[in-house]
């Protein structure tokens, strides 16, 4: 673990103890801000989980996202709202990667044993996180997971059946309603995913070039693609070198590579860099963890940021 990592990770679990303490004697009115309606009170970590329980849960759950939209989800704390929050809801889901270390301490310290925890790691078969040059890991054999595991339109369809199922769980009374709004989401999740198979497999190109960090692991691996990224993975403790600025503008005009792709919430600087040394054009590429306060607001989905991707993608290999 890098030592500001670690300083986050010490940083939110003095936040939940504190928060533990205070909040022990005003749970009953931290309870009533929750339960106002009779619906299942579901909260989530960051956006992929949120949109697949709008599409599922619909107007039987109350439902709300930890992070703010336009934030930096890696570096995200929780408040000691957000854990009072969490603590007094029915269904909580989360990452369960580097960005929400802070979870186990939370659950851990909380009282509502009868709260629902869906890990979306836990939902799929997962991948080694892209190495930084130099990094050392904390224990010896220890490889750190790649957490966006949404990236993939398939391991989508396994978390959506997992949020159904614990929604069914926790409100048997509405379980119909949920599995048929999850068989419908799923439908068009398989759409997406055959899209994708059908378009890459059609295409000139296999390999995608970002000037930026790189949260894509499932998405390349699903499809058959290869890539070079200035960035190892999408910490944000790190900088790309200049050398490796100049090796991607060097294989970006030895082969006449049209787009390089930026990610959201990003400067776009080191693309900008590549782009305006080769030509290529700068295209954004979605990893769908949080999105701009705007887009939140104008009810941006899942399926419209992938569909978007795929359209760059397209463009990016033919």
């Amino acid at each position: 673990m890098k030592k500001s990592g670690f300083l986050k990770f010490i940083s939110a679990v003095l936040v939940i103890a504190l928060a533990a303490s205070v909040f022990a004697g005003c749970s009953n009115s931290q309870k009533q801000e929750t339960e106002d309606n009779g619906k299942l009170n579901v909260i989530t970590s960051n956006f992929p989980p949120y949109d697949f329980l709008r599409e599922i849960g619909g107007d039987k759950i109350n439902l709300k996202m930890l992070i703010s939209p336009g934030a930096e989800s890696h570096s995200y704390e929780p408040t000691p709202q957000d854990i009072a929050n969490v603590n007094n809801c029915d269904v909580f889901v989360y990452v369960g990667g580097n960005s929400d270390q802070w979870v186990g301490s939370l659950i851990s310290s909380g009282d509502n044993q009868d709260m629902e925890v869906v890990k979306m790691m836990d939902c799929v078969e997962l991948l080694d996180e892209p190495e930084e040059e130099g990094h050392d890991h904390e224990h010896e054999g220890e490889e750190p997971k790649d957490e966006h595991v949404w990236t993939d339109p398939g391991n989508a369809v396994l978390i959506v059946e997992k949020l159904a199922e614990t929604l069914s769980d926790a409100d048997p009374e509405n379980a119909d309603y949920y599995n048929k709004n999850a068989d419908a989401y799923i439908e068009k999740l398989e759409a997406l995913d055959k899209e994708y198979s059908q378009t890459i497999e059609n295409s000139k190109r296999k390999t995608l070039v970002f000037g930026d960090r790189f949260p894509f692991g499932y998405l390349v691996h699903a499809y058959g693609l290869d890539y070079i990224s200035a960035f190892p993975g999408c910490s944000t403790d790190t900088e790309a070198s200049a050398a490796d600025i100049a090796e991607i503008i060097d294989y970006v005009n030895e082969n006449d590579i049209p787009v390089v792709f930026y990610i959201e919430l990003s400067s776009g600087k080191t693309a900008d860099t590549i782009c305006e040394a080769t030509g290529a054009k700068k295209l954004l590429l979605h990893s769908c963890h949080n999105v701009s306060k705007e887009d939140f607001e104008n009810g941006v989905t899942y399926l419209r940021l992938m569909e978007n991707n795929l359209a760059n993608i397209k463009e990016a290999l033919n």
